[in-house]
């Protein structure tokens, strides 16, 4: 019971489709200079693991297949085109040659534990064949007291079997949320996604310290109670531009393919 209504308030509350941004910030612009709330240092954005499969797609002219497994939080309601697989999907295409072909799609995995979700992807990886795996995990984990060691195995077999079947994988961990941070012991499953991208050589993308970052610095309000879809775009293009350059950083790819 304690979980499911700690999941039902996170869902409410710390949402990345309902951060609410400083006011008098407008809505993100389409073109490809970021805004200055989208602002991240660079030492979140750098990886010392690479998408070798990312860029022998772009080398070659082949079309680049992301999938995004996530969660609510990987949505906007009936605004999908600004969600922030959809930004990395349109930032990508503005930064990649023109003749390169980049497709987005997610796969929403919602209010399931990283072995719940883990336990489909041979089968999904089947039906998506993608090139690039960025798997969104660890909240519903640490809402529900997980055992991080188990929480750790779970991740682990999740990546061998996105691996297996010829993906390159991106891990992305937790959403930061101030008023959920005491109720939840995040910790544990941010260290444990950090020693599976560790041990596996594959890129984490640091969510959690990004968006505590920007709350920090006050670029976004995610305190305030009070919803604007809006505002939920802002952070969503932030995360989706960061995450595009982020997968261009770690595949490596050269200027003059970008």
């Amino acid at each position: 019971m304690k979980a499911k209504v700690l999941l039902s308030l996170v869902l409410l509350c710390g949402s990345l489709a309902a951060p609410v941004a400083r006011a008098g910030d407008a809505a993100a612009p389409a073109a490809a200079t970021a805004p200055a709330a989208c602002e991240v240092p660079s030492y979140l954005l750098n990886s010392e693991s690479q998408l070798p499969k990312v860029a022998e797609a772009v080398k070659a002219g082949k079309p680049l297949e992301i999938l995004v497994i996530g969660s609510r939080s990987t949505t906007i309601p009936a605004s999908e085109s600004s969600s922030y697989p959809a930004r990395m999907e349109a930032i990508l295409k503005e930064k990649l040659p023109p003749s390169e072909a980049v497709h987005v799609s997610v796969e929403i995995q919602s209010k399931r534990t990283a072995e719940e979700a883990a336990s489909n992807f041979v089968k999904l990886m089947e039906a998506k064949t993608p090139t690039l795996v960025v798997w969104q995990t660890g909240t519903v984990d640490a809402i529900r007291s997980i055992d991080p060691d188990e929480f750790r195995s779970a991740v682990t077999d999740g990546v061998i079997a996105l691996q297996k079947a010829g993906a390159d994988v991106v891990l992305m961990n937790l959403q930061y949320s101030p008023r959920t941070e005491t109720m939840i012991s995040a910790q544990p499953f941010l260290d444990n996604l950090r020693v599976v991208a560790q041990e596996h050589d594959i890129p984490l993308f640091d969510r959690f310290a990004i968006m505590r970052q920007w709350n920090e610095q006050g670029q976004f309000d995610l305190f305030s109670p009070s919803r604007g879809p809006e505002l939920a775009k802002q952070v969503h293009d932030c995360l989706g531009r960061a995450l595009a350059q982020f997968v261009i950083d770690a595949a490596h790819l050269e200027p003059a393919q970008q």
